[in-house]
């Protein structure tokens, strides 16, 4: 039997989640909670198999925040973040905090129960278009970007590594004893020496070096 903790801030969610998973042999609803902070409380008393996350809650701690501090607590809990957001930069923040997986609201009912299967099961999971969207950048980055890291200074992978922990560029000036200037202006060298636009990139060539602990 899998035990769930459901974390999000709509009632009516909550409810239809709790009937649908209650509703599966293999699957219980163990507590909810409407917000971060009550999420970790519940799970500290009930230590569920897997938190299903609501990645945006405007009241109390956000997915994110409660992630991060849940695997803390309780590292032998998976957690799935649930998210309407179909982009790569709150994908790869998720994962950084501690996340298994992440699925689409949007996603079929059958997709959401196996989701929570793999990551009951110690794998991680990802929706459909995000993984398809990750394995073309990889690809596309094969042969390219091998080279780069070495062109990149000392300084240059202290922020890089800071920016794919998804610290803003005060925060980076402030830990490094900079001005916020001096930190876009490596930001600015890093993107040219690696070919790279977005902050995206970024995190996903730094989740490859394994410049955050563990490689993609």
């Amino acid at each position: 039997m899998i035990r769930i903790l459901l974390v999000d801030d709509h009632a009516v969610v909550r409810m239809g989640l709790t009937m649908l998973l209650n509703n599966h042999p293999q699957m219980e609803v163990v507590g909810e909670a409407s917000e971060g902070n009550e999420g970790i409380q519940k799970a500290l008393e009930f230590e569920p198999n897997v938190v299903v996350m609501d990645l945006s809650m405007p009241h109390g701690k956000d997915g994110l925040s409660a992630t991060s501090e849940l695997k803390k607590l309780l590292p032998q809990t998976q957690i799935l973040i649930l998210t309407m957001h179909d982009d790569e930069e709150y994908l790869f923040r998720a994962i950084h905090a501690g996340a298994s997986g992440c699925i689409l609201k949007s996603a079929p009912h059958d997709e959401l129960i196996q989701a929570i299967q793999s990551v009951a099961n110690g794998n991680a999971y990802l929706h459909p278009s995000a993984t398809k969207r990750l394995m073309e950048e990889y690809i596309g980055n094969i042969g390219t970007n091998d080279d780069s890291f070495r062109l990149l200074s000392d300084r240059e992978r202290e922020v890089l590594t800071l920016i794919a922990k998804g610290y803003a560029n005060k925060e980076i000036a402030e830990q490094l004893v900079i001005s916020v200037k001096t930190v876009e202006t490596h930001k600015g060298n890093i993107m040219e020496k690696l070919q790279m636009r977005t902050r995206p990139e970024l995190v996903e060539y730094a989740l490859k070096k394994g410049l955050l602990g563990y490689r993609m």
